[in-house]
């Protein structure tokens, strides 16, 4: 028997199947992009999300029926919601974490309730990402959309129901809509009642790694899988990766390279003071039962490198594809050893922590005639890594909490390039994994914890984590990016008001 983790992102999404013993046996994955209408509105239209759905799970079924899959599980985005209809039909598309449509719905919340009492409930800093905020500007804007919806699904729950199940969401994905009750494990009527919105359009609250139900013969059909394939309770991507990367216990963080640069934590109490309100790092339930996470993150990770590809490395996309070479490897090629004179400010669809600042744009500064290609490419991941480097710093304050390693996971993880100029601006050991996909991994072990072939999660990290190489920070290079991050971190506060009129 075989577990299948499935992942779906914002801009695409993947199947991997794993052994028990966490050999990967097959991988499949989609891109379905995301829809700009307007500026400052970001979407994904669920339709797609579940044409890829099907396919990926299809095609890596596909490839284990000697070892078939016998549960499976499933682990999202946050935030982005879709209004369906009792058939589990879609009603618009979602709208994503950077789209700014809750931005009036969020200063209701700031005056009305205020950002302490917020999070206290709910252990997120009020911003208008969550999807609370966007859930009320439905109502306001589009009542045609928002009273014909059965329920407001999340990725998670939806895929759930969508494979004719109750819709389900588990504990740390709820956490992300700024509408979950820290205290309770479940929804918070104080939040739902103060807009007049029955918290029962949305998915039960369960914790994760309990099964939701056997998938029907006839979508185990459609989706390629044996029949009783059960589902069990996933997570948001980010304790799912945190998960995967081994992160059952206290002082152990992960770096999720993904379309977003992601600093995942772990503890045992939530922090809910107000270093950790002041600079917006969210407090919410991890994936293993009694413990909590936080995140340091910037929305710009990969999606940079991906804006890069698409409008400046047409060339190397097509050599690419008469090569078999993987384009970003291609792309990465071209960048220096040494540190560049270029800052890129990786603002671009907002920022993440510790700014929270959702109508900051991006900045490229220092570029001159005598730049070379491969310097700007570098210059793109230099922002990225100071972005973490800012993060990290003001986490270890806010927190309390002391980070002496990273272990990297995602799509990023794979370029050794990069995790040296990680430990090189950090001065922190970075760590590479087994196994990079961790996302697809710790949903595996939840739905193998599920159907009892873990006893725990704990078990299954001791069984099924390992780490492969380790790179050490060089203290000269340590102290050049330093000089120089003493620049970048003063970009931001510098050019805020500016930014806010472009």
């Amino acid at each position: 028997m075989s577990l299948l983790g499935l992942d779906i992102g914002t801009t695409g999404c993947k199947a991997i199947v794993f052994s028990v013993k966490g050999k990967q046996l097959a991988h499949a994955y989609r891109e379905y992009g995301v829809i700009y209408p307007r500026t400052g509105w970001s979407e994904i239209d669920p339709n797609k999300v579940w044409q890829s759905v099907k396919e990926v799970v299809n095609e890596a079924a596909s490839q284990v029926k000697g070892d078939p899959v016998k549960a499976l599980a499933v682990t999202s985005m946050g935030e982005a919601f879709t209004p369906v209809k009792k058939d589990g039909t879609p009603l618009s598309n979602s709208m994503t974490y950077v789209d700014i449509r809750g931005v009036e719905q969020n200063h209701w919340w700031e005056e009305y309730f205020g950002k302490e009492r917020i999070f206290q409930i709910t252990g997120q800093p009020l911003h208008p990402g969550y999807s609370l905020p966007k859930l009320m500007w439905l109502r306001d804007e589009k009542p045609e959309v928002f009273y014909k919806s059965y329920k407001f699904l999340l990725y998670q729950d939806f895929a759930y129901f969508k494979m004719g199940l109750e819709p389900t969401i588990d504990y740390s994905l709820a956490g992300r809509t700024m509408a979950f009750d820290l205290n309770t494990n479940g929804w918070s009527e104080e939040m739902f009642s103060a807009v007049d919105i029955d918290p029962e359009v949305m998915a039960t609250p369960r914790p994760s790694g309990e099964v939701v139900g056997v998938i029907p013969d006839s979508i185990t059909e459609e989706l390629g899988l044996p029949k009783g394939t059960v589902a069990v309770t996933g997570g948001h991507d980010q304790p799912v990766n945190a998960l995967g990367g081994g992160v059952v216990s206290e002082g152990v963080a992960v770096d999720g390279m993904g379309s977003t640069e992601c600093v995942t934590v772990g503890f045992y109490k939530p922090i809910l003071n107000k270093e950790m309100l002041e600079f917006n790092y969210p407090v919410y339930p991890h994936v293993k039962k009694g413990m909590y996470v936080s995140l340091a993150f910037s929305n710009t990770g990969g999606n940079l490198l991906r804006w890069y590809r698409d409008n400046f490395a047409l060339d190397k996309v097509k050599e690419a594809e008469e090569t078999g070479v993987d384009v970003y490897d291609l792309i990465l090629k071209e960048v220096p050893h040494e540190p560049t004179d270029v800052y890129v400010l990786p603002y671009f669809v907002g920022s993440g922590t510790p700014y929270f600042d959702p109508e900051s744009k991006g900045v490229i500064s220092g570029i001159t005639l005598a730049t070379t290609r491969g310097q700007f490419v570098k210059s793109l991941i230099e922002g990225i890594t100071y972005e973490l480097r800012l993060n990290l710093e003001t986490l270890e304050n806010a927190a309390g909490v002391k980070i002496d390693r990273l272990r990297a996971m995602g799509g990023g993880a794979r370029s050794k390039m990069w995790l040296q100029l990680k430990a090189d601006m950090t001065g922190k050991e970075v760590v590479s994994l087994a196994v990079s996909e961790c996302g697809c991994l710790g949903a595996a072990m939840l739905a193998g914890v599920g159907i009892g072939e873990y006893d725990s999660v704990d078990q299954a990290v001791d069984a099924l984590v390992s780490e492969v190489n380790v790179f050490e920070p060089n203290q000269e290079m340590y102290e050049k990016y330093s000089e120089k991050f003493s620049i970048y971190s003063e970009i931001y506060p510098t050019n805020r008001e500016l930014l806010h009129k472009m």
